[in-house]
Order: structure tokens, then C-alpha cells, then sequence
């Protein structure tokens, strides 16, 4: 078999030269992710790990989640894992989520389910809906964290057949 540009001396030279570019701007990309953006994105509030930090703002709020019409449970230990804590997290299942960070970090109800591992892109865009004490928040993931709040967000996942709801139901008058 027969590379391109192994016989012709002229072709290879050219051929050599533009893998070793190649390689070396892939080289340069790594190096920039590693020393540059991985070191922002860690130190941004819903990414960092606050064991180490002098949290001096806390607050904590009430969360539930609806989806596909049943209540799903909130998780504990959100955002604690083996050496890290985040700054959003759970330390039980009754829907308390705490917040902390150095000063006021304006966390969304999106950071929140981000440090749960959500699978937000699995949902319905149009029909997400997020409740404020009961009321529809305008923003929706955008909506700020505040302490003492409740928040409720209802989801419908993009698989979610709708038409089981209504299915053998006697007509409504």
C-alpha cells in the first residue's frame, strides 16, 4: 500500500512538515486549556470547592422538583464529593439546599441544578417552569438564589408521552 506523499521525496517533506504543525498546534491547545481555562472555570463560585475558604455569605433555601408531573427527589450530599466542597450543596433529602461563598456570587436556580447533574438538555425548553414562593418566575434557570426562598421547578422531558395522562380517563364536562 502506498502512503500519500511517501514516494515522491517532495510530498513527504510537505507531508511531515504539516503533521508536525498539527502537532504542535494541538500541543499549544492543550497547554492553553490546562494553564489558562481550567484554572478560571475551577476558581468561578458554582465550580470551586470552598473546604479551604473563609465563606463569610450562607444562605439556604427550599427546593423541589417536579418532573414529567411526579415528584422527584432532591438528592443528598449535592455538590459534596471525596476532598471538595462545593458551594452549592445537600446534606439531606428533604430539599434544603445551602449556599456559601466568599461574598454575594448572584447563583442561580440553573448553577444549582448544574452542581446536581441535571440533565437539563433532556427536558422540554418550552415547557420548564420554575416557581418563586409559589409564583412563576419570570427568568426561569436564570432566577436568583435567595435565602429563605422556595423554589419549584417542573420539568417534561423530551421522551415524556403526554397522551398516558389522558389515556382511558372518562371525558371531562
Amino acid at each position: 500500500m502506498k502512503w500519500v506523499g511517501a514516494t515522491d521525496p517532495y510530498k513527504r517533506k510537505k507531508t511531515i512538515k504539516f503533521l508536525i504543525i498539527s502537532a504542535l498546534i494541538g500541543a499549544g491547545a492543550v497547554l492553553l486549556t490546562t494553564t489558562l481555562v481550567n484554572p478560571t472555570i475551577a476558581n468561578q463560585p458554582h465550580n470551586a470547592c470552598i473546604d479551604d475558604l473563609d465563606t463569610t455569605w450562607k444562605i439556604s433555601f427550599t427546593f423541589e422538583m417536579i418532573k414529567d408531573g411526579l415528584k422527584a427527589e432532591v438528592q443528598p450530599n449535592i455538590g459534596i464529593t471525596e476532598g471538595c466542597q462545593r458551594a452549592i450543596y445537600t446534606l439531606s433529602n428533604d430539599g434544603t439546599v445551602y449556599a456559601e461563598w466568599i461574598e454575594n456570587p448572584n447563583f442561580e436556580i440553573g448553577h444549582f441544578l448544574y452542581i446536581s447533574k441535571f440533565k437539563i438538555r433532556d427536558m422540554e425548553e418550552s415547557k420548564t417552569e420554575i416557581y418563586v414562593n409559589d409564583k412563576l418566575s419570570d427568568h426561569g434557570l436564570k432566577t436568583p438564589i435567595q435565602d429563605g426562598y422556595h423554589y419549584k421547578a417542573v420539568f417534561t422531558s423530551k421522551a415524556y408521552d403526554e397522551s398516558k395522562d389522558s389515556d382511558f380517563l372518562p371525558p371531562e364536562n
